[in-house]
């Protein structure tokens, strides 16, 4: 806007053309229909669940938030999403760590750069949003939801966890250098190691000397898209730093083993690593 211009655009409009996404998706997204039979659903009952919204440094993006109904203030959890952003599986699981006790909170990370629950092509979903997405936005955004949830009064944000799934995986390791405040993460298949580009400058294994708080890595060795050799680096760097963040390898399994609504789903493994990362947020402090 030129000088002595007067803009006719308010904040609030500016904020509205910033945002693609301003409420969750209903369902699945589009591109992992149809849902196995396997899909576990999780009810609300005993729980207060639904989407919310969440100010950021630029507007407002959508959430998912779900908590015991009584009680509180609650220890806190933040969600991060898949690849397929905040669809039904990561508010189920929103409402599976309610029911543990938690304030869990799914801000929806790809709100400026698109929709990805309307892509049917999984390699649309990563070249026209998920490649678009910045490291820097979703660690400002994740600092958001957190200062919301506190704001809330139902939240104990000095209780800080952080889990994350494929795309989000990664995310957690990345947090968990960011945040001084965290103080357990769980990754959930997440990429260790890829090329870095200007919005994705630096890898998991680029940060293990700066993380502040300890992750408890949750990966298949039959993961097509993350080698074991990657997997085994990890374990490396983190022993070579005497980094109190641990790595479960589960044999035989592919990406996406908690993903009870898709094919990739693996019942025994799930559980499994289910149980050992609320132990291992209650080792931490976060229970």
């Amino acid at each position: 806007m030129p000088d002595g211009v007067p803009s006719m655009i308010s904040d609030v409009e500016l904020s509205r053309r910033g945002f693609v996404v301003t409420s969750l998706a209903a369902g699945y997204a589009l591109s992992v229909q149809p849902v196995s039979g396997q899909t576990i659903t999780t009810d609300t009952k005993g729980l207060e669940a639904g989407e919310v919204k969440i100010p950021v440094s630029d507007g407002t993006i959508p959430g998912y938030r779900a908590m015991p109904d009584s009680g509180g203030p609650f220890p806190t959890v933040l969600v991060v999403q898949e690849i397929f952003g905040v669809h039904e599986h990561i508010k189920d699981l929103c409402r599976r760590l309610a029911k543990a006790g938690y304030f869990a909170v799914a801000p929806e990370l790809y709100a400026r750069q698109g929709d990805v629950s309307k892509i049917e092509d999984f390699r649309e979903i990563i070249s026209k949003v998920v490649s678009k997405v910045p490291d820097s936005q979703v660690m400002s955004d994740l600092d958001a939801a957190v200062a919301w949830a506190k704001e809330t009064g139902k939240a104990n944000t000095e209780k800080l966890a952080a889990t994350g799934f494929c795309w989000g995986g990664r995310i957690i390791w990345l947090y968990a250098a960011h945040n001084p405040n965290l103080k357990a993460g769980a990754a959930w298949y997440g990429r260790l190691a890829s090329p870095p580009d200007e919005l994705h400058p630096k890898n998991p294994v680029d940060i293990v000397g700066t993380l502040k708080a300890p992750v408890l890595g949750l990966y298949g060795a039959a993961d097509q898209g993350i080698p074991v050799a990657d997997v085994e680096r990890m374990r490396g760097l983190l022993k070579n730093v005497n980094s109190p963040s641990e790595i479960a390898l589960y044999p035989d399994t592919p990406h996406g083993f908690n993903a009870d609504y898709r094919p990739s789903y693996r019942k025994t493994e799930a559980e499994d690593a289910w149980k050992r990362m609320l132990a291992w947020f209650k080792k931490y402090g976060v229970a």
